[in-house]
């Protein structure tokens, strides 16, 4: 309707000019001043919108067409141009006569927002010399004819929708220089029949969709100067014949997929002033004569895959204002040379290998604004000399690198800094007061170093900033009431730090704030019942601290939040009423605080709900059922609540569920078969319940399953055989149930079952089945308190992985199986079985002998066990090193004489050494027999029992420890399955934890193993306890994760683990080596002695939840350190006890609590 309207209208338009200019003979015989305002007026009409800058453009002002807007005519008043850049013009060329104009020279119509085609009778302006429909939205080719306009000089088709070829007719406008056809959807040229175009001096074709080689007709272009081609797909090399471009001055060919070394021989385009190369593919090294390049100004080889160093020679380039180099794949140091290029505003050395300290000569660098040189391995300190020189820097960016001593007072002279990111280095010392003088700064992130003292309180003046992260330090003190002052503030992260007393009511004020993170502090008393009612808060987190009192109701008024944490805390009350409004959801963590209500209330619609974490508070009622409309949920745990009823059906929906932990509530009914659907669910905790009926048999169509736990329940019926199809399973618990019926026996199939597989506790009976013993990776097998018969299966000696065994109480005859598993078990797990018999303390042979030899064979057992009690306290790290190593020996002890003497020859070994250095890609064996001269001695920094430890410089500037293990000296180690040990590996490979040293992997030749691993300068554990100010950082929430993690991460080797454990946990716990208490445990003065003495003292007495941990841990620490080894549980029960521990409250203050107490497990 509204395109005949305006055919309509430019019809009646078109008659009204042609009636007042009628000739004779009703026609035109050539163009005149006249018919050119006719023609112009006609097209104004078309026009879907008209700019008021045309009202000029009007029949009654014909006679004065030379002073149109936009309109210049020569000495006989013809239209010469037409120019009406940027007046938002709307509509097409479509009604535009091109024949009306046979003098126009220029035709200006760029940034408006015509559209359509480019009319092909633009050819017929034969005089046309500069043509510009740039910032348009023309769509459709390239018309041909514009190669007929012999006169044109200036070309710019720039940001349309043009697309296709270029036409070949285009390389008929000789008398062209500037060309820039980019900006469009063109495809290709017709280069076998494009000619050159010699007077061509611009050429720009960036943001197309040009692919394959270099077009042939740039090459004869001898006179460019400027040439773009960035941003498409051209994947050629880099041309040789370009060199003979000699008077280029611009050339810019980022992002595309040119490939292969950069010339040798650049140097010789001695003109170039822009050299812009980033984003393609190029390998090899930077030439070495770049720096005779003496006219460069910009020059930019990011994002390829270079080698090598940066040549000293781009220190030449002295006109250089830009340099930028980052994720080149660049080595080596910074050259100092560098600073010779004292006109550099711009320098990104981001994201390489570069190693070494910042040159001092750096410091000449005055005009510098931006320098960027994070995510390197630069080293040492950030000099005054240097950044008392950068005056003029806006941004600085020396994140994630190794640089350590502390931040200059010099830092306040930048005054003009807005950017100051020293994150993720060792930088120590306290943060200058002096950064206060910062006034334009707007983000600031020193996190990640090793920062002590007080915030200074001169950077609550900075009321610029906007992000303020400070998170994991060593700082002390308090947040003052003058953060009120940062009213620009969005994001604060201080967590993971020392900062303690209670939250200013002044942070109502920062009505900005989107972030807000305090975790794992010391905060303490209430938060400020009007936080979060004035802003628009996102992220929460109060995480690990020691805040009371109730939640701000006000915390999500916007209903902005997504992210909302408070767990380890000692909040009471109840949710937010306004957290059920929040419909942008994903997280929800309040686990470990004394939260009650009704749950079923709690929360609301959350479609983007993707975590859910309550457990362990006092929630009550039943669960939701809006809760089965999450349909992003991911985790949901709600253990060690007070939740009852039943499961629903629903639960079905959840068909994102990974997590599902509702274990230590009150739910009654049976177990929903509907869980079978939830196909992605790794791990499935009901324990702790009154779930009564029987086990779905379509849980073993949970493929990925790798933890069920349903103990502690009233389950009943038989164990369905399907459970055995979960074939990923790595923990199943069915204990202390009153399931009945036999053991089936595709529980065998479960080859991943690892770390324990428990049915105690319940009403089996007949046979074990002998397809347990499939069970290879299996460590604790618990089949007690049952109604089992017959003989223990001697398949079950299979079982190489086997570290644990109970199957007490029941009705068992006939030997053990002779294997180490079953002889170094002692009598207890055998108890209640009158009828076994076997090589085992406790257990009658089932070959009598008689007294003498009974007496000898007696006095050997004694002798090997008390080889047991051997003490081994070592560090963290070594501890999970001297773990891959035994588990390493075994391998080479199974392997044949042949294989041991380079057991990386083997197809076996090849997935080894892929797994243990190619997973990282930075650096081979022979880089770290390089670095240590083929292991010489002055490289040794540590000896022991099991071999020596080496420091390596590599190449590249990174250091490792290696630890060079000898088979030969290791005897009676128990046996693990090749297969466990290529699992452990890849776990240790895989760890990412900053309490856990990195392993990069290992390598076996010649009767020896060598692990490498992270070197960290800090040492073992005992000398960071040992030091003041480190040991002040490990808090007790920070001692007792180690602890946790220290018992999960290792694999046990009864002879020692056991007893070291439990020496390093009290070394932990009490910040020096327990020495004297270990082995005065059993004597009067110990017994009586307090439990708070033996803490460590510096830090502040654990109270509340974190109290409990302490008394826990303390009480397996001993157990651990028992002077009967029977006595000592395992360090699998030990793991089992600390994953599933839920606190109990303390019988007694701690003050109260002596050691006696603690002393039975």
């Amino acid at each position: 309707m509204r395109n005949r309207e305006i055919r309509q209208r430019d019809s009646k338009s078109r008659n009204d000019v042609d009636q007042s200019t009628n000739e004779d003979d009703g026609s035109f015989t050539s163009p005149t001043p006249t018919t050119e305002a006719q023609a112009l007026i006609r097209w104004k009409t078309s026009l879907v919108f008209q700019s008021s800058l045309l009202n000029s453009w009007a029949l009654t002002k014909i006679s004065s067409l030379c002073e149109w807007n936009g309109i210049t005519c020569d000495n006989g008043g013809s239209v010469t141009e037409i120019t009406l850049t940027d007046m938002n013009l709307s509509g097409t060329l479509d009604q535009f006569d091109f024949t009306a104009f046979p003098n126009l020279t220029h035709f200006v119509l760029d940034h408006n927002n015509l559209n359509g085609k480019i009319p092909s009778a633009i050819a017929t302006l034969s005089k046309l010399i500069f043509l510009d429909l740039s910032g348009n939205n023309f769509y459709d080719g390239i018309p041909p004819e514009i190669g007929k306009l012999s006169e044109l000089g200036f070309l710019n088709l720039n940001a349309n929708g043009l697309e296709g070829p270029v036409p070949y007719q285009i390389g008929s406008l000789q008398k062209v220089w500037f060309m820039d056809l980019g900006s469009n959807l063109l495809t290709s040229f017709d280069s076998s029949r494009f000619s050159s175009m010699p007077y061509l001096t611009h050429l720009s074709l960036s943001y197309n969709n040009f692919s394959g080689k270099f077009p042939p007709f740039i090459f004869k272009c001898k006179n460019l100067t400027y040439l773009d081609m960035s941003s498409n797909g051209f994947n050629d090399l880099f041309p040789d014949v370009m060199i003979n471009l000699v008077r280029l001055e611009y050339l810019n060919l980022t992002s595309n997929a040119f490939r292969g070394p950069l010339p040798a021989n650049l140097s010789k385009l001695a003109s170039l002033k822009h050299l812009r190369i980033g984003a393609n593919e190029f390998t090899g090294k930077i030439p070495d004569d770049i720096g005779l390049l003496s006219n460069l100004q910009i020059l930019e080889l990011h994002n390829n895959s270079l080698t090598g160093r940066i040549p000293a020679s781009v220190g030449q380039l002295v006109m250089l204002q830009r340099l930028d180099l980052h994720a080149a794949g660049l080595t080596s140091i910074i050259p100092s040379d560098l600073g010779r290029c004292t006109n550099l505003t711009f320098m990104d050395l981001s994201l390489n290998s570069l190693a070494g300290v910042l040159p001092l000569s750096l410091s000449n660098l005055n005009k510098i604004s931006e320098l960027d040189i994070h995510e390197n391995f630069l080293s040492g300190g950030v000099s005054s000399y240097l950044v008392g020189n950068w005056t003029q820097l806006i941004s600085l960016r020396l994140q994630s690198n190794s640089l350590n001593g502390t931040i200059p007072q010099e830092i306040g002279m930048l005054g003009k800094l807005i950017f100051l990111f020293l994150n993720e280095n060792r930088i120590s010392g306290q943060v200058p007061q002096q950064i206060g003088n910062l006034k334009n700064l707007k983000l600031l992130d020193l996190s990640r170093n090793e920062l002590t003292g007080q915030i200074p309180h001169t950077i609550w003046n900075l009321t610029q900033l906007t992000m303020l992260n400070l998170f994991d330090n060593i700082l002390t003190g308090s947040i003052p009431p003058e953060i009120g002052n940062l009213t620009a503030l969005q994001t604060i992260d201080i967590g993971v730090n020392e900062l303690s007393g209670e939250l200013p009511h002044t942070l109502s004020q920062l009505e900005s704030l989107q972030t807000f993170i305090l975790s794992t502090n010391h905060f303490s008393s209430m938060i400020p019942k009007n936080f979060g009612r004035n802003m628009s808060l996102i992220s929460v987190s109060f995480s690990d601290n020691n805040f009371s009192g109730g939640l701000p109701p006000g915390l999500c008024n916007n209903f902005l939040l997504e992210y909302f944490t408070t767990d380890g805390n000692n909040f009471t009350g109840s949710l937010p009423e306004c957290l059920k409004n929040c419909s942008r959801l994903t997280t929800v963590g309040v686990q470990g605080n004394k939260l009650t209500g009704d749950i079923s209330s709690a929360l609301g619609v959350h479609p983007n709900l993707n975590y859910i974490n309550l457990g362990r508070n006092q929630f009550s009622g039943e669960l939701s059922q809006t809760w089965w409309d999450y349909k992003e949920l991911t985790i949901f745990r709600m253990d060690g609540n007070r939740i009852s009823g039943g499961l629903p059906a629903q639960i079905r929906r959840l068909k994102n569920l990974e997590v599902l932990t509702l274990s230590s509530n009150k739910l009654t009914g049976s177990i929903p078969a509907e869980l079978s659907y939830l196909t992605s669910m790794s791990r499935l905790n009901l324990s702790g319940n009154r779930l009564d009926g029987d086990i779905p048999s379509g849980l073993g169509k949970l493929s990925d399953l790798e933890i069920l736990d349903l103990s502690n329940n009233l389950l009943t019926g038989n164990i369905p055989k399907e459970v055995g199809d979960s074939a990923r399973l790595a923990v199943l618990n069915l204990s202390n149930n009153i399931l009945s019926g036999e053991i089936p026996s595709e529980l065998g199939n479960l080859i991943s079952l690892q770390i324990y597989l428990d049915i105690s506790h319940n009403a089996l009976s007949g046979t074990i089945p002998r397809d347990l013993g499939n069970l290879v990776l299996l460590e604790a097998l618990d089949l007690s308190h049952n109604a089992l018969s017959g003989q223990i299966p001697p398949t079950l000696s299979q079982m190489l992985s086997l570290l644990s065994l109970d199957v007490s109480y029941n009705n068992l005859t006939g030997p053990i199986p002779a294997t180490p598993a079953f002889r170094k078990s002692g009598s207890r797990p055998f108890l209640g079985n009158p009828g076994l018999c076997g090589d085992a303390e406790g257990l009658p042979s089932c070959n009598p002998i008689n007294p003498g030899e009974r007496s000898t064979e007696h006095l050997k057992n004694t002798k090997r066990h008390k080889n047991l009690v051997i003490p081994i306290v070592v560090p963290i790290a070594g501890l999970l090193v001297i773990i891959i190593f035994v588990v390493g020996i075994v391998i080479f002890s199974r392997t044949t004489k042949g294989s041991r003497e380079e057991f990386v020859s083997t197809k076996r070994s090849k997935s080894f050494e892929s797994l243990a250095w190619e997973r990282e890609g930075k650096f081979t064996f022979n880089d770290i027999v390089k670095g240590t001269n083929n292991f010489n001695e002055m490289y040794c920094i540590g000896k022991g029992e099991f071999g020596i430890i080496y420091k390596a410089m590599l190449q590249t500037g990174q250091v490792v420890a290696v630890k060079q293990l000898n088979v030969s000296n290791l005897s009676d180690i128990l046996e693990i399955s090749h297969r466990s040990f290529l699992n452990e590996i890849q776990i240790l490979t895989d760890v990412r934890h900053k309490n856990i040293v990195k392993l990069y992997g290992f390598y076996s030749k010649k009767g020896c193993i060598y692990l490498v691993y992270d070197f960290v300068e800090r040492g073992s554990l005992g000398k960071v306890l040992r030091k003041d100010a480190e040991g002040r950082q490990l808090d007790w929430a920070t001692r007792i994760k180690i602890i946790q993690e220290l018992a999960y991460a290792k694999k046990v080797i009864e002879k020692c683990d056991v007893y070291s454990f439990g020496v390093v946990v009290l070394e932990v716990i009490m910040g020096r080596h327990p020495g004297e208490l270990v082995s005065s445990i059993s004597s009067s003065e110990y017994q009586d002695q307090k439990l708070k003495d033996i803490l460590d003292q510096r830090l502040q007495a654990p109270a509340d939840q974190l109290a409990e941990e302490v008394v826990f841990v303390v009480r397996l620490a001993l157990a651990c350190t028992c002077t009967d080894p029977e006595s000592r549980p395992t360090m699998l029960v030990i793991a089992h006890e600390l994953s599933t521990h839920i606190q109990a409250f303390l019988p007694e203050p701690l003050d109260a609590i002596t050691m006696k107490k603690l002393t039975n497990f």
